[in-house]
């Protein structure tokens, strides 16, 4: 089986261009200085599966047509990964029932909580008929399929806060990340094709910075790697410059080839 992995946003929590900031990178008219919000699609066949539905999401769902889902996958609870929520609901129709939702029940708790008219809840009114449907990921790795697919899933944390990457097949997907277990180089061992996050060069509590990403990408040994979850402080010409050959920035728009073995 083989697929397409979608980037639709590859920006940093405020995106790019920053609202007011009159930057080199965010006055640019290079169109792959233009970031918006997390979120991917996992295609094959006539299967797509979100993960993260940022708070650009409705406008990245009609840039690339996604006019229909079959489940979608968070990876935690930050407004950057969850703002776009409430923009699934058209889905439901679509879906002639609830979404299914893959997360953990940290990031579980948190979302119920913000946007409880969206869920199936306790207290949930009986006239309200709940457009996404839970599932939860048991446990800090695993796998679980999805339509079809196996998911292979970890967990890494972020202030605190526990983050899910995923692996389809030889791709895996691992962002927010700064605080891991030795563990995930087990889990990531034979990735070929690996996006993570690097948020800028300069040292930050919460993310990789770029320095880090190369260096946990040549741990992983992927033949190929895409930085994500970029800050307005990098140039996408500038920095793919001076990166090794196998790593490179990606882009809103990059499709990426993934072979399920």
């Amino acid at each position: 089986m083989n697929g397409m992995f979608l980037i639709m946003g590859t920006g940093g929590s405020m995106g790019v261009p920053v609202v007011g900031c009159h930057c080199a990178v965010c006055t640019s008219l290079n169109p792959h200085n233009r970031r918006t919000r997390s979120a991917c699609v996992v295609q094959t066949g006539s299967k797509a599966i979100l993960i993260d539905a940022g708070p650009d999401f409705r406008f990245q769902a009609l840039k690339h047509q996604l006019n229909s889902l079959d489940a979608v996958i968070f990876t935690h609870a930050h407004q950057d990964h969850v703002g776009g929520i409430d923009d699934l609901r058209p889905y439901f129709f679509y879906h002639q029932g609830p979404l299914p939702c893959y997360m953990s029940e940290e990031t579980a708790k948190d979302v119920q909580m913000r946007f409880p008219y969206v869920f199936k809840t306790k207290n949930q009114s009986k006239s309200l008929l709940p457009k996404l449907d839970v599932r939860l990921l048991e446990g800090k790795r695993g796998t679980v399929n999805i339509e079809g697919i196996p998911f292979r899933y970890l967990t890494f944390s972020q202030v605190g806060m526990s983050v899910n990457g995923f692996i389809i097949g030889d791709l895996a997907y691992v962002s927010d990340i700064k605080e891991y277990p030795e563990s995930i180089f087990d889990d990531l061992k034979g990735v070929k094709t690996l996006i993570v996050s690097a948020l800028r060069r300069d040292e930050n509590p919460i993310h990789f910075t770029v320095d880090e990403a190369v260096e946990f990408a040549q741990r992983v040994g992927a033949e190929k790697t895409w930085l994500t979850h970029i800050a307005h402080e990098l140039d996408h010409d500038v920095l793919n410059a001076e990166l090794p050959n196998s790593v490179k920035m990606a882009f809103d728009g990059l499709e990426i080839r993934w072979n399920l073995t």
